[in-house]
């Protein structure tokens, strides 16, 4: 999105970061609830091999995301946005890949291209632009904290779940009122003092952080497309038939064209912001 695009949703939105990040990325948005991996999650139509997935490239795109944070937890861009207690997502998705995987779940994992460059963007922008990661984090976590307790009522209706057993992305036991915090974080947010290149420079980042996610949807869906034909089915209650294992990024770029037998990317919430 150039600099012209962003100022008109700014001035349209009024003064407040939160409030333009929402005006300006309001098409994406749309695109991202309407791609057909989110569709389908939303009519329960996600089989527990597809879940697993999700929850392993979920794991590598927080493990990112909250490494930055930590990082910067003091940079005053960052500062005010920095709740690890209540919104950090690294331990719940441990014990939620260590219910679906064991005690060995560490050497199943892998990640698809896509989920790598989302991730790669974070460690950049944490390295050379901390501002940035302002939109990456409220994207990010005020969207699970919306839909993506929807989708944790779905997984659970859909699998046959009990309490918070494999689910415990979706929960968040510090934050007693979702709607209360979230109108703390966007006061927090709206608070960083900011210029006006680098209000742009977020605005434009938070775009850039949809796009991210409906490529990573668009990549598992297609994945799990090319699964299904190899294996002669629709996928429904299947689960890998050879463990996940780490891989490098050449072999990330194999797999897509075949070569490896398992693959995973990333959900996000409904982003009801």
């Amino acid at each position: 999105m150039d600099s012209k695009t962003s100022s008109k949703a700014a001035n349209k939105a009024g003064s407040d970061l939160s409030e333009q990040i929402k005006e300006i990325t309001k098409d994406a948005h749309v695109r991202a609830e309407n791609t057909q991996l989110m569709l389908n999650y939303q009519k329960g139509q996600i089989t527990q091999a597809q879940y697993k997935l999700l929850l392993c490239s979920l794991y590598e795109i927080y493990r990112v995301l909250e490494q930055e944070m930590d990082r910067n937890s003091r940079h005053p861009a960052v500062e005010p946005i920095y709740f690890p207690q209540e919104l950090a997502r690294v331990e719940a998705l441990e014990r939620d890949l260590e219910f679906f995987f064991g005690l060995q779940w560490r050497k199943r994992v892998t990640v698809p291209a896509a989920t790598l460059r989302y991730a790669e963007r974070l460690r950049e922008i944490g390295r050379s632009s901390p501002n940035l990661l302002v939109a990456h984090a409220y994207t990010r976590y005020l969207g699970d904290l919306s839909g993506g307790q929807v989708l944790g009522k779905i997984t659970q209706k859909t699998m046959g779940l009990s309490g918070n057993e494999g689910v415990a992305f979706f929960s968040f036991p510090e934050v007693s009122s979702a709607h209360r915090f979230k109108q703390m974080y966007r006061s927090r947010m709206n608070s960083i003092e900011l210029s006006e290149e680098e209000r742009k420079k977020v605005l434009d980042e938070a775009v850039k952080a949809f796009e991210f996610n409906i490529e990573v949807f668009d990549d598992l869906q297609r994945i799990l497309s090319i699964t299904e034909q190899a294996s002669g089915g629709s996928g429904e209650g299947k689960t890998p038939t050879t463990p996940l294992s780490a891989v490098s990024r050449s072999a990330v770029a194999q797999f897509t064209l075949g070569v490896c037998a398992a693959l995973v990317t990333v959900g996000m919430g409904v982003y009801a912001f």
